[in-house]
């Protein structure tokens, strides 16, 4: 495909995206009031206090947990969007794999989100005990959100990431011994981001947060290394039967 080709194709999948993106929103008013319980009693758990900061906070609130909403209800769509313009020009058996790829990162996104929300506490008891003991720590609910809704989307999205690089790889961009000679920058990288995503009281939650990350990204470079082996064998095998054909055709009499 051409450069105009491909971003004729991005915008086409964007918009696919963005539709459904927008129409789950619609549907994430409706559970707004539910999740939003849900949301803030880790604050309160904790001994914070919720607080308004003015008359339209509410309102940008709600929007804020629907478009946040809308993402978890529409990500097979977005999901399969960005995995279909990542790794284009499949054979008709590879698309069935790339299905089954999208039902795994499905799940893998949002259970990101719930290890996240089970993350939450831990930082929330950690932050708001720091307060000294003659002051009240009131957090407006804009600020709290905000920390929320990125702490959620950091382990959604990180948990996804190894799909990703499966993907890289099966378009031949990432080779499988690649991933497997830098592990040691892929380990500490991963141990980074899950200090930072879920800041908590001690080292123990940290690493119970890389866990599962270190091993979707091992099962993926497993993958990887096998998938490299079997496109080596299919290619040998075409350039075998190229020489027997080119062999064969010049032992035909002229």
């Amino acid at each position: 495909m051409s450069l105009k080709e491909h971003l004729i194709e991005l915008r086409n999948r964007l918009f696919i995206a963005l539709g459904a993106l927008l129409l789950a929103t619609v549907g994430g008013f409706f559970l707004y009031n539910p999740v939003m319980e849900i949301l803030t009693q880790p604050l309160l758990d904790a001994g914070g206090q919720a607080n308004f900061a003015s008359a339209v906070s509410p309102l940008d609130l709600m929007i804020k947990v629907s478009v946040f909403l809308g993402l978890l209800i529409s990500s097979p769509v977005w999901l399969y969007e960005l995995w279909a313009f990542i790794v284009p020009g499949l054979h008709k058996k590879e698309k069935w794999t790339a299905v089954g790829f999208i039902g795994t990162a499905v799940p893998l996104f949002l259970g990101g989100v719930v290890l996240g929300f089970w993350a939450l506490p831990f930082a929330l008891l950690f932050f708001i005990g720091l307060t000294p003991g003659n002051a009240v720590n009131l957090i407006t609910m804009p600020e709290y959100l905000d920390f929320v809704l990125r702490l959620l989307l950091a382990f959604g999205i990180a948990f996804i990431l190894p799909v990703l690089v499966v993907g890289l790889n099966m378009i031949g961009i990432l080779p499988g011994r690649t991933i497997l000679k830098n592990w040691r920058i892929t380990v500490f990288l991963i141990c980074l981001v899950a200090a930072m995503a879920a800041p908590g009281g001690d080292a123990l939650t940290m690493f119970v947060l890389a866990g599962p990350l270190l091993l979707l990204f091992a099962a993926a470079t497993g993958f990887c290394l096998y998938n490299d082996k079997r496109r080596a064998r299919r290619a040998a095998a075409l350039a075998e039967e190229y020489e027997r054909s080119a062999r064969q055709a010049s032992e035909l009499p002229e």
